[in-house]
């Protein structure tokens, strides 16, 4: 059984190689990051085994990756790049990634949330330019943060957040529990909140989950930290209340399109502070994300 990894960038593919081990399967690494999803049918050559860390697979291209069994796609947000459902109706199995970088999205989330609470974005930027910003913050301990969704991540940022001092409630789709954590309607959770953070997988059910009215439902001057996946919240939406204040700050690491564009609006508003969707990017997230991956593809090669 062979298998490619089709866009590993230098550090990936350096974890990938050095984690290979004797009797592991044959998977060629392709170290072009950049590459279009309709060049994979050629880089796969009939492997039957895909590693893809951000490139499309559209159900099309997968039709002409001849035998192709399974995806081990880095991460949890497969549906972002494919279509699950419809490459299992090829036959195509889609294998996951969950955890690996919990501890790292957590820790850019709250990063995020402090950054947005202290103006330090903006103020780096003013001084950068010559400019003395000085203006008040908002100091966070006793303050309430509210988490829409309770999977590992925001176990991870409850955990930090408690520590801080912070009163931590949680909205979650089903029951859970959780130490210093109480958990409550969507409702009380955006009327209460002084920062709301973001911990959903996208779905077709949480796709513009935040909605202009829930937006609206949210207390004035709230936080807003976005790690998951922007196809969750009403960007427009989101803009109108950053302008208008509503939002007082927004901390982003996604976005609808990626690269950000130089001339979006998100980056003309001075209240956002933006992150490259690079969350996760930390080298202890990145050995425990290839490890797995090579885990995923040993048991496939076993059949089990």
């Amino acid at each position: 059984m062979r298998g490619v990894f089709v866009d590993a960038n230098g550090s990936l593919a350096n974890i990938f190689e050095r984690q290979n081990k004797a009797g592991d399967p044959a998977v060629h690494v392709n170290r072009n990051a950049d590459i279009k999803s309709e060049d994979m049918p050629a880089l796969l050559g009939g492997a039957e085994i895909v590693v893809i860390d951000h490139t499309s697979l559209p159900t099309d291209v997968a039709k002409r990756c001849t035998g192709l069994k399974h995806v081990v796609f880095l991460g949890t947000g497969a549906r972002s790049y494919m279509n699950p459902d419809q490459l299992a109706e090829l036959g195509i199995e889609v294998h996951l990634i969950k955890g690996y970088g919990d501890t790292a999205v957590a820790e850019c989330a709250i990063a995020l949330m402090w950054a947005a609470a202290r103006g330090i974005a903006k103020m780096d930027r003013e001084m950068r330019a010559g400019n003395w910003l000085r203006e008040d913050g908002m100091q966070l301990t006793g303050k309430t943060l509210g988490l829409i969704g309770f999977g590992g991540i925001a176990a991870e940022v409850a955990r930090i957040a408690v520590g801080s001092g912070m009163k931590v409630i949680a909205w979650n789709r089903s029951p859970k529990q959780f130490a210093g954590v109480e958990f409550v309607s969507l409702e009380v959770l955006l009327a209460q909140s002084d920062v709301v953070s973001l911990h959903l997988l996208l779905n077709d059910e949480t796709r513009g989950f935040l909605s202009r009215e829930r937006i609206h439902a949210m207390k004035p001057g709230v936080i807003l930290v976005n790690t998951a996946r922007a196809a969750m919240v009403d960007e427009a939406a989101m803009i109108e209340a950053l302008k208008s204040g509503h939002i007082r700050h927004a901390g982003l690491d996604v976005f609808n399109t990626e690269p950000l564009p130089a001339n979006h609006p998100l980056t003309e508003i001075p209240n956002v502070t933006l992150s490259a969707h690079s969350a996760f990017r930390t080298p202890e997230a990145s050995e425990n994300l290839i490890h797995t991956a090579w885990e995923h593809c040993r048991r496939i090669a076993k059949g089990s």
